[in-house]
């Protein structure tokens, strides 16, 4: 082996062990710090697994943070699975030929347990009376925070925390095309994604932008990710099976599996 083959081993080695995470606990504790002087907390886990062994249950590593701050936060905060629920696609009612109706005040949903503060206003949940998106936004609107749990797929948020987004757009539009009242001015956000290999760093950012331009107070302190390893290439079955036990230690928080 030369020189050159030699520094580039090197290289490679270093670039392994420099990107794996650690002490994500620190972060951890630094969020719950913030969240333990909020009044309520809206928790939204939007990693789903499914289940091959009711007896050995698998749960989301992003997921697994939103229980654990759950439990600790207690009273204070409810934890609602994105996945579970029915929340059929945005209607792209935001781009229709004749403009922006979407957040209209005709789009509000006549439902007084749904929509008991009247500001739910999606055209979706009246054309789809099945559809579960109230169960969320009226939890939103009674919180003065909302952490949003995400795993990073093909380098963006997995399709949950998408549609759920998504559907949240007529809070945006509300005072951005509207004219109208900001609804999220004064509730704090947060982004905690967890990914394998690629960027997770990108997408925390990226939706940290998406949260100012809804409205919302975007705290910095609570937009943070964990992700395995960046090396992009690392596909390996071995990585993956690592990855579980390097989360646990890393987070320090309790192994569903103990």
């Amino acid at each position: 082996m030369n020189l050159h083959e030699d520094i580039q081993r090197i290289r490679q080695i270093m670039i392994l062990e420099e990107m794996v995470q650690s002490d994500a606990w620190k972060s951890i504790k630094k969020t719950l710090d913030i969240l333990k002087k909020k009044k309520k907390v809206l928790l939204l886990s939007c990693s789903n697994r499914f289940q091959f062994d009711k007896e050995n249950i698998d749960i989301p590593k992003s997921k697994m943070i939103a229980m654990y701050l759950n439990d600790e936060l207690g009273d204070k905060s409810v934890l609602i699975d994105v996945s579970e629920l029915n929340i059929v696609p945005c209607e792209g009612n935001v781009s229709r030929k004749n403009g922006n109706s979407c957040g209209l005040l005709k789009a509000m949903l006549k439902d007084k347990k749904k929509n008991p503060s009247g500001d739910h206003r999606c055209w979706a949940s009246i054309n789809n009376p099945k559809d579960e998106l109230w169960k969320i936004s009226k939890e939103l609107f009674e919180s003065d925070a909302v952490i949003f749990f995400s795993s990073v797929r093909w380098g963006q948020t997995n399709m949950f925390y998408q549609n759920l987004i998504e559907r949240l757009t007529w809070i945006e539009n509300r005072h951005a095309t509207l004219g109208e009242s900001n609804l999220v001015k004064d509730i704090e956000t947060g982004f905690i994604c967890v990914g394998q290999n690629w960027n997770g760093e990108n997408v925390t950012e990226t939706q940290k932008e998406v949260h100012g331009f809804y409205g919302f107070k975007p705290n910095n302190d609570l937009y943070w990710n964990w992700q395995y390893t960046k090396n992009v290439n690392d596909e390996t079955q071995k990585s993956y099976k690592a990855s579980h036990n390097k989360f646990i230690k890393d987070t320090k928080i309790p192994d569903q599996d103990e």
